[in-house]
């Protein structure tokens, strides 16, 4: 290693830990302002990871759920007595990542593992700096298609992303068509569901799925569909079909958690294992069956899992839940129409609990908010109670609602968050429920006046 590179390293580092003391001192901590003046100092920052992990690094992409897949890997990882450097907070930027690295590294050690959780878009710019030895890829669907653009071109930067590494081995979700093609020539690790079991007061969506061709333009017909373009599926012109998963799951699907049975690829059914995911949703059993099938993959016993499972905290506003003067608060972030059809199916209709909707446009939540009519909402028009609506697109999320079927009479439009969560809060009973639903830079909002109350 080049000793004016590495003292470059320790002198961005110490520099970042330095900006990172300083903004809890003022209360801003949770920004990526460490990792930029890291990056600032030592522009090979980040290139440091590898020099530093034993074991191996993991990234982890898709549209949907990194951020809790990243979190509970690691998070199994740590309870198999592993040291982890995890940019655990979810920033998945560049800057976001060497703010982890700085915050967490301790000088002149070595850990483990690294679980980086990483934008769809900058994955390839982060392998400019290390060589992972894994990528898991949750799903692909449409995001902010003004930063994005089409399924096909998300596609395309993660696939320029696994060309920089040859070595590189994918863990893929069997289910999602579109990624079924990545890394036609690395080693590729399938997980996936068998069978879906709902015993809850879930409902089925009613959404139109979202259109995906096969890669040789054909329709896909599918035996079953989960949600959206997500099941089994095969070409309805070539060969094409879901492949056969590596950790084939069977999952039951209640209110408050999830009974998921796990099987590898050519075992007999008796070597079946058992976990209790104390998660909400189908598309937290999708997280979970990721997270678990790539810590056996690495060698972690199912005891350990189960263990890591049952202490998991969900981070701030995925699926989380805490306490506010007395009240159930529970946050779940909503970003795009797949992933907020899939939340709006977990609401009880059966309660009577308040629920708040927050729609903010700024950068990180995409400026294009017409995402908001090809999700589901039209799963709340019975809702029994009030609903709370705020955030800087306040006004256009109340006129979805109304053409949802909901009573307007019944809508209320605060466009100030902390406002708007205060009122909210305020209306309900002790030991009842608050529902949120914030986009990112909304739930950030919350996220920093709920620590200045600590």
């Amino acid at each position: 290693m080049d000793t004016t590179e590495k003292l470059s390293f320790y002198i961005a580092l110490f520099a970042a830990k330095s900006v990172n003391f300083g903004l809890h001192l003022i209360k801003r901590a949770g920004t990526s302002l460490p990792g930029v003046v890291a990056l600032k100092i030592s522009k090979n920052f980040l290139s440091f990871l590898s020099r530093y992990c034993e074991k191996n690094i993991i990234t982890i992409t898709g549209t949907n759920g990194k951020t809790t897949t990243a979190g509970l890997f690691a998070h199994i990882l740590k309870t198999a007595k592993n040291s982890v450097l995890h940019n655990e907070k979810g920033a998945n930027m560049l800057s976001g990542i060497a703010s982890s690295l700085a915050v967490s590294y301790k000088p002149f050690s070595k850990f483990d593992y690294a679980v980086l959780e990483s934008d769809e878009a900058y994955l390839t710019k982060l392998y400019d700096y290390i060589n992972a030895d894994y990528l898991l890829v949750t799903n692909l669907f449409r995001d902010q298609l003004d930063r994005y653009g089409e399924l096909d071109t998300t596609a395309k930067k993660i696939q320029e992303a696994i060309n920089k590494n040859p070595e590189l081995k994918i863990f893929i979700n069997a289910d999602d068509p579109m990624l079924s093609d990545l890394g036609s020539s690395n080693k590729k690790i399938f997980y996936g569901f068998e069978q879906i079991t709902y015993k809850t007061n879930i409902v089925n969506s009613q959404a139109p799925a979202e259109a995906v061709n096969c890669s040789c333009g054909a329709d896909l017909s599918y035996e079953q569909r989960y949600y959206a373009h997500i099941g089994k599926y095969k070409c309805t012109n070539c060969a094409k079909k879901r492949p056969e998963p590596d950790y084939k799951g069977s999952v039951i699907i209640y209110d408050n958690f999830s009974e998921l049975y796990l099987q590898r690829k050519n075992e007999d059914k008796s070597k079946e294992l058992y976990f209790r995911v104390p998660l909400i949703g189908l598309y937290n059993a999708y997280n979970a069956l990721a997270s678990i099938s790539a810590a056996l993959e690495l060698g972690i016993s199912p005891y350990l899992i189960q263990q890591a499972l049952h202490s998991y905290k969900s981070v701030f506003g995925r699926a989380e839940k805490f306490q506010y003067n007395g009240r159930n608060i529970l946050v779940q972030l909503i970003k795009n129409p797949t992933g907020a059809s899939e939340v709006l199916r977990t609401v009880n209709k059966n309660t009577s609990a308040k629920v708040l909707i927050i729609i903010n446009d700024n950068y990180a939540d995409g400026r294009d908010v017409s995402w908001l009519w090809d999700a589901d909402f039209e799963l709340l028009k019975d809702y029994p109670d009030n609903i709370v609506i705020s955030g800087t697109r306040a006004y256009d999320m109340a006129v979805r609602m109304k053409y949802a079927g909901f009573d307007v009479s019944k809508i209320e439009v605060t466009e100030d968050i902390k406002t708007a969560f205060i009122n909210s809060v305020n209306s309900i009973n002790e030991g009842e429920q608050l529902l949120i639903m914030p986009t990112y830079t909304a739930l950030l909002e919350m996220q920093k006046f709920l620590n200045n109350k600590k």
